[in-house]
């Protein structure tokens, strides 16, 4: 009898624990049960997001590096143009090249992959400054895919009128062990 009742106790605490570590969740995630990101997806605090940092993988040992912090609240689901946060990229080889960084303009996702556009602030590539870009994203763990708006043009300088939310299929592969993008996927209130 004495066994049966720690096991029940120890259940119970863990019950407790669970239940308490939700009631968090929920509240951290905006306010409660009543709150808008919880009327669709009980653990997410936002509609949409990209985050994380990788290396492209070259051949050549070109340096090229994306980073990401976009993000779509869950008051703005139903407009991904709304989406806040920077993107910033990086291309140098043999100590020659640019960095650029976009202020994001627009935010799509669904399932794992995202599509961000964001116009470049600042940047050290002569005629980048005021341009719309666009970077796409697989998020497939630990091997990555990237795909950006200048893949045809070769320069993010000479991207000219590119829409919000526009970018090249994801067809670039990450370089191994560097992949970390997480992307929480958008659910449109249709």
């Amino acid at each position: 009898m004495k066994r049966r009742t720690k096991i029940a106790a120890v259940s119970l605490t863990a019950a407790l624990l669970i239940t308490a570590g939700s009631a968090g969740a929920a509240v951290a995630s905006g306010g409660g049960a009543a709150g808008p990101a919880m009327a669709a997806h009980p653990h997410q605090r936002e509609a949409a997001a990209l985050t994380g940092t990788a290396k492209l993988y070259r051949s050549a040992g070109d340096d090229i590096t994306f980073s990401f912090d976009a993000h779509l609240a869950a008051a703005d689901t139903k407009d991904p143009t709304k989406a806040t946060g920077t993107f910033r990229f990086s291309h140098y080889l043999n100590g020659r090249g640019a960095w650029a960084e976009a202020s994001v303009d627009c935010l799509l996702t669904g399932g794992k992959v995202a599509v961000v556009s964001g116009v470049i602030t600042d940047s050290d590539l002569p005629g980048a400054k005021g341009t719309r870009v666009g970077v796409s994203v697989h998020d497939l763990g630990r091997h990555d895919r990237l795909g950006y708006s200048w893949a045809a043009v070769g320069n993010p300088a000479d991207v000219k009128d590119l829409p919000k939310c526009v970018a090249s299929a994801p067809f670039e592969k990450v370089k191994p062990g560097t992949g970390d993008f997480h992307v929480v996927p958008w659910h449109p209130a249709l």
